[in-house]
């Protein structure tokens, strides 16, 4: 993976060359980029300091490793015009609905595919990474992507059938947790705290909580117990977000996000 290109500059994929870069793992000047949006992309390419590519074509030419970051209802028109080039090549896809067997079917036969979902946290390396068991990649190829993708988060790898219901947790996760953090902080506003600090709170102790979790190992339910003191406030709060439904709230959402 010496030199990437990346078809698609949006949230994702700007969170990917931030984790790469700041890892030291790829240099800037190793990464390409191409949007259809030239002056957009000018704009993220000197932020991140990565190279803008004019036309798919140049990306794609400009590297051994492509990475398909647009919009899954974009493949069909880019494959369209850089098919035929990417014989040989190694192929990173981001998209959601797009797995290895229907890469196969529109790519040249020599084209190797992986598909990943990464999540945005990838940006300050705390991300979580789903990894398609099936490809066709080189093993040396493998160990270089797993070495890199593992500097910016967690890597996890599941079959096809389960890579939708993992991504409605990590890929969609952090916007639920957004949500938390958001409504948090408003309860804390409500009761006199300024809303710079009521966000802090609410974000550290997020992030502090999970930590321990992932830590010490120990379940979520033995860690909410440690919290909760017979009569305690704690077991007050949990009551009442019991009463509200939270927890089933959550696999509400997650079971519409896989039924689609």
């Amino acid at each position: 993976m010496k030199k990437i290109s990346f078809i698609g500059m949006g949230n994702m994929a700007q969170a990917m060359v931030a984790g790469f870069t700041a890892s030291g793992k790829v240099k800037g000047s190793d990464i390409y980029a191409y949007a259809p949006d030239q002056q957009k992309l000018a704009g993220n390419c000197g932020r991140l300091g990565i190279n803008q590519c004019g036309t798919i074509e140049d990306a794609a030419s400009s590297c051994d490793t492509l990475i398909m970051a647009c919009k899954p209802y974009q493949i069909d028109d880019v494959l369209s015009k850089i098919g035929a080039s990417l014989s040989g090549k190694a192929i990173v896809s981001v998209a959601a609905g797009w797995n290895f067997d229907r890469y196969k079917k529109a790519l040249p036969e020599d084209a190797r595919v992986q598909c990943i979902m990464p999540n945005t946290p990838v940006a300050v390396s705390r991300g979580v990474l789903l990894v398609e068991e099936e490809n066709d990649w080189q093993e040396e190829e493998r160990r270089q992507l797993f070495d890199i993708l593992s500097s910016t988060g967690r890597v996890i790898e599941l079959p096809d059938r389960l890579m939708t219901a993992a991504m409605a947790i990590s890929g969609c996760g952090p916007a639920f947790m957004d949500m938390i953090i958001e409504a948090l902080g408003d309860a804390a506003v409500k009761n006199g705290i300024q809303r710079k600090q009521a966000y802090e709170l609410a974000a550290q102790t997020m992030a502090g909580s999970a930590q321990l979790m992932l830590d010490t190992g120990l379940h979520p339910g033995q860690l909410k117990d440690n919290v909760c003191s017979p009569g305690g406030t704690t077991i007050k709060g949990v009551a009442s977000l019991e009463e509200s439904g939270l927890r089933y709230a959550f696999i509400k959402a997650v079971d519409a996000i896989v039924k689609g």
